[in-house]
């Protein structure tokens, strides 16, 4: 049998081979060996209805690959508990009930810990469980990696250890997120962020990518095949700008830039000045792009290819009308341009998404 964690072969009976790969092991090293402990996986059980599916999830998936390391050879590679700060946390008003196997004011040492998804109060939720987010505070500077699933991200960033890092979360929380958590660095683009022990990923069920993601890491990339295999989970996907729907970020108080908002959403077909645009507001063009920046987050012009952009998928989407007609009625007349913002948004071109999301006009 062979351990690949330390690299030392040793026979089923127990009898060591002391000389491996030029190495002469000592008889306190094999001792260590032989009783090295295992890791720890905390996965977290939030007071509130939350999600289920993403504990249920996540939960499965580790245990298989654990099982999966020991038909290898290999011992269980993490001790997997559920933790919370209550005894039973109910869901779906009720339909279902979990009883974490502990609670986390006992857990004082652990070596990942997975977040899951949050319902739509988020506010509430971090209110909820600020015990929790002291715990993962204090956990994450004792050495402890850190993973949250789609809007767990809120409870991680309510911890402030995200202050400055990159995040990913649900794309439909962008701007409550941001509101929120306004030192956070958050690229609703990315599937999985992946910084100073730190993992994030995007919406609902992308969790999955997520695990199998942490499996590949902590285990091996062998079994994180398996894994996908068995879950069929489709591997390394990147990028959740395809799932994504825009509907402008509108949850500030800047009047001025509201009606910039409206005025560019009313008018698709044209190419917009925002020289004139500002003017027309009676606004200096910098002050104009500081103030709309600071409100939405985007550049007057990034958030009119946004815009542009969502009403071309939409198009593309529900009708057969070719990718020259849509990129006509949303403004764009040069196609390698249409093309280009295309891609950077959604991650594929006009014709792949096209054919992907309207199979009837692909016939």
């Amino acid at each position: 049998m062979y351990d690949t964690n330390v690299g030392c072969k040793y026979h089923e009976e127990g009898v060591l081979n002391r000389h491996y790969h030029g190495l002469i092991w000592t008889d306190s090293f094999l001792t260590f060996v032989k009783t090295k402990p295992m890791k720890h996986l905390t996965i977290l059980v939030p007071d509130g209805e939350n999600n289920l599916s993403s504990i249920v999830g996540t939960y499965k998936i580790f245990t298989r690959a654990n099982e999966y390391w020991k038909k290898t050879g290999k011992k269980e590679l993490f001790n997997i508990q559920l933790a919370g700060i209550s005894k039973k946390v109910e869901y779906y008003e009720g339909l279902f009930t979990v009883k974490p196997h502990t609670s986390i004011s006992v857990i004082t040492k652990t070596n990942l810990i997975i977040i899951p998804s949050l319902n739509h109060n988020y506010q509430n939720a971090v209110k909820g469980n600020k015990a929790m987010i002291d715990w993962v505070r204090k956990q994450y500077k004792e050495g402890a990696e850190i993973a949250s699933i789609c809007t767990g991200a809120f409870i991680l960033a309510s911890s402030g250890i995200l202050d400055g890092k990159s995040c990913s979360t649900h794309w439909a929380v962008e701007e409550e997120f941001r509101n929120m958590f306004p030192e956070v660095d958050l690229q609703t683009d990315k599937l999985i962020t992946d910084e100073h022990g730190i993992y994030t990923n995007g919406g609902a069920y992308s969790f999955l990518n997520l695990v199998i993601y942490l499996v590949e890491k902590y285990y091996d990339r062998q079994t994180a095949i398996y894994c996908s295999k068995v879950f069929q989970i489709e591997m390394d996907r990147k990028s959740q700008s395809s799932f994504t729907i825009f509907t402008g970020q509108k949850l500030h108080g800047d009047e001025l830039v509201r009606k910039a908002q409206t005025y560019i959403e009313s008018n698709l077909h044209e190419k917009i000045s925002f020289e004139h645009l500002s003017s027309k507001f009676s606004v200096g063009r910098r002050n104009f792009d500081r103030r709309f920046i600071k409100a939405t987050g985007n550049t007057p012009l990034v958030y009119s290819q946004r815009v542009k952009i969502e009403s071309a998928k939409k198009k593309l989407e529900t009708t057969r009308k070719t990718v020259n007609e849509v990129m006509y009625e949303v403004g764009y007349s040069d196609v390698k341009a249409f093309r280009e913002v295309f891609r950077k948004v959604t991650g594929m071109s006009p014709l792949e998404y096209k054919g992907k999301y309207n199979k009837e006009a692909a016939v």
